[in-house]
Formats: C-alpha cells, sequence, structure tokens
C-alpha cells in the first residue's frame, strides 16, 4: 500500500517470478501530473521463496477513490508493505495516513508490517544535503519516531523502515523478506 507513485507497481513487477497481472488504466484526475497511468484494483505477482513457498505479492491502489479494493486485499493479507514516496513533502503525512488506515481497517488484527522508503535520490532536502546517507539516516528516523508516535495497533512486532529502490530486486527483496522472516516466527514461536 501507499500514496499513487510510490513505487508499488514497480517494486512488483521487479520481484515477481511471472508476468504482474495489473490494472493499470489511464490516469483521469490529479494523478495525471504524477504519472501517465495509474493502477485501478490491484497488482498481483509471485516471489519463489524455494522448496514450493512463495510470496503472493499484491499491490493496491493509491488512489482513495479506489479505496474499496483495500478492504477486499486486507481480507486475506498475511503481512502489509508501506511503501512512501520520500520526495513528496507529505512523506509522512501519507505514512500516518496509511497507518490511520490501516489501524481502522485491520481492526483487532495483527499483521507484520514494514515500511519501504523510495525515491529518496529525488528528494531536493537530500540534494542539498550534499549527504545522501548521513541526511537519509536522520529522515529513516523520522519515519522511525512517526511509527512510535502512532502505536499501531495492528502491527505485530517491531516495523523495519528501509530505503528501497523500487526498481532494484535486492532492495525489493529484503523489504518482503523482513515480514515473510516475521511471520514465519511467529508460526514457529507464536507469540512468545
Amino acid at each position: 500500500m501507499g500514496p499513487v507513485g510510490a513505487g508499488k507497481t514497480d517494486a512488483i513487477r521487479t520481484l515477481s517470478d511471472i508476468e504482474v497481472a495489473g490494472t493499470e488504466a489511464s490516469a483521469t484526475d490529479e494523478t495525471t501530473r504524477l504519472k501517465p497511468l495509474t493502477t485501478v484494483a490491484m497488482d498481483v505477482g509471485v516471489l519463489e521463496l524455494g522448496a514450493g513457498d512463495k510470496v503472493r505479492l499484491i499491490g493496491a491502489p493509491g488512489q482513495t477513490r479506489f479505496d474499496f479494493m483495500w478492504d477486499i486485499l486486507l481480507e486475506q493479507a498475511k503481512a502489509v508493505i508501506i511503501l512512501v514516496d520520500h520526495s513528496r513533502a507529505s512523506r509522512l503525512t501519507d505514512l500516518e495516513y496509511f497507518v490511520r488506515l490501516l489501524t481502522i481497517r485491520l481492526g483487532r488484527r495483527r499483521v507484520p508490517l514494514a515500511v519501504g522508503v523510495t525515491h529518496v535520490d529525488e528528494s531536493p532536502s537530500e540534494s542539498l544535503s550534499g549527504s545522501l546517507s548521513g541526511s537519509l539516516s536522520g529522515s529513516l528516523s523520522e519515519y522511525r519516531a512517526s511509527l512510535r508516535r502512532l502505536q499501531p495497533s495492528f502491527v505485530r512486532g517491531i516495523a523495519p523502515v528501509m530505503r528501497v529502490d523500487a526498481r532494484v530486486i535486492d532492495d525489493v527483496r529484503a523489504l518482503v523478506l523482513s515480514v515473510a522472516a516475521m511471520l514465519e516466527m511467529e508460526h514457529r514461536f507464536g507469540n512468545r
């Protein structure tokens, strides 16, 4: 999940071992300023883990007018990843919006959560700082602080926050494997 343009479709295309089934259509609202096509229902891919294990990758549309899909997709979700576009001035507001949305929609259900911070290379504040890695570390701390402040009740465990380029397979794989590892720990050890 995440706002329009955060890289959800790119992340699934980058990681999927099958051709992604997508529902992109021409953007017809303010989204056209960001990109010509937008997801209107979902993107579906599969990551093969070996030994017959696989992770289904489902990308939700970012526009609130398609929010009816969020409930449908969350119904069977085992974990949630929020992608946040770091180049947007509203990036922390975007994160808070999706955390609050998930808190309401998941209710008492608890799932692993991870946050991927995308478009770091496009953020004016990072390019002005002269030190991408040092500045990003501080920025990632802001995302972590936002999560601590919100204390989302649906989160099982500690939500990792990672820099992710949605076009780089190792970045996206690390993000997905972090929630897969949380699920594995829960399966093996329960709520201890």
